[in-house]
């Protein structure tokens, strides 16, 4: 059996922030004098989406849901299978895939994934692979983005600020993609590592059993530096893992998609996988 997306939209909220503003209210919010476009020179971003106050995650993943059912003229009752898979949700419980559910009109079986930046890419694999077990048949795999929300509107100091600096990379969105079985080609290979010893380096915080409450751990902080070394040591590595299974090369690709925080990450992703510069995005 093979099995492959037949279907795929997005969702923007209409706000769109440039980064010079976004620096400014820092930079004013926090006391501090920073140099002309800093942000933009060191993360490439010019501008992002960010949701109204009144606009949540799971209005994005609807949003984007209802577009892809009715470009592909499916009706929801032919989803038997929804996961809302995201790095942010409307609340800690119930799982925003119910909050999603009841505004499509679908019955599937419904479920979170959440596990930070891999969150989507795990939930078309957990799709994927319960087609192939049997347990579904049509599955619709949302999401909706608020990390704009997790960013620090003001910083205490240099620490801090590099602390934090990885969450003003962050952008709202939702996306939804429909997974089924496809008469040919479809997802090729999936493969991932795990390295949980690493699961301090970057995160939000709050919300769980360790802070439940106050906003000190409701913003993002990381590593930034600590994040590429990881990367450097086991990434590499499971690139070329997919390639000896695949057989594929560089050449294959028509594009190859690299979650990034910066620009100078990029450039450090290319040099220690070889993958063509002018193939990276």
């Amino acid at each position: 059996m093979n099995v492959g997306i037949t279907g795929i939209a997005y969702a923007l909220p209409a706000r769109e922030v440039p980064t010079a503003e976004l620096q400014r209210r820092v930079a004013v919010a926090s006391g501090l004098m920073l140099p002309p476009r800093m942000f933009e020179q060191a993360t490439g971003i010019r501008r992002r989406r960010i949701a109204a106050d009144d606009e949540y995650a799971s209005d994005l993943a609807i949003d984007a849901a209802t577009k892809v059912l009715a470009e592909t003229g499916r009706d929801p009752l032919d989803i038997d299978l929804l996961l809302f898979a995201s790095a942010t949700r409307d609340m800690a419980e119930p799982a925003t895939a119910h909050v999603v559910q009841a505004a499509l009109g679908s019955r599937a079986h419904a479920l979170d994934v959440t596990n930070a930046c891999n969150s989507f890419l795990n939930g078309i694999d957990l799709a994927r692979s319960m087609i192939l077990a049997g347990r579904a048949t049509r599955a619709l795999v949302v999401t909706g983005e608020t990390p704009t929300r997790a960013m620090r509107p003001k910083v205490d100091g240099l620490a801090q600020a590099r602390s934090a600096f990885a969450g003003y990379t962050f952008g709202d969105a939702g996306a939804a993609v429909l997974i089924e079985q496809v008469a040919t080609g479809g997802i090729v290979d999936i493969d991932s590592d795990t390295h949980s010893e690493h699961w301090a380096a970057g995160g939000i915080f709050g919300g769980g059993s360790r802070h439940p409450r106050g906003d000190e751990h409701t913003y993002f902080t990381g590593d930034g530096h600590r994040l590429r070394r990881i990367f450097e040591t086991i990434g590499a590595g499971l690139i070329e893992r997919v390639a000896r299974r695949t057989g594929y090369g560089w050449d294959d690709y028509t594009k190859v998609l690299v979650h990034q925080v910066t620009l100078p990450y990029l450039d450090r992703f290319v040099q220690v996988t070889g993958v063509p510069r002018k193939s990276s995005r």
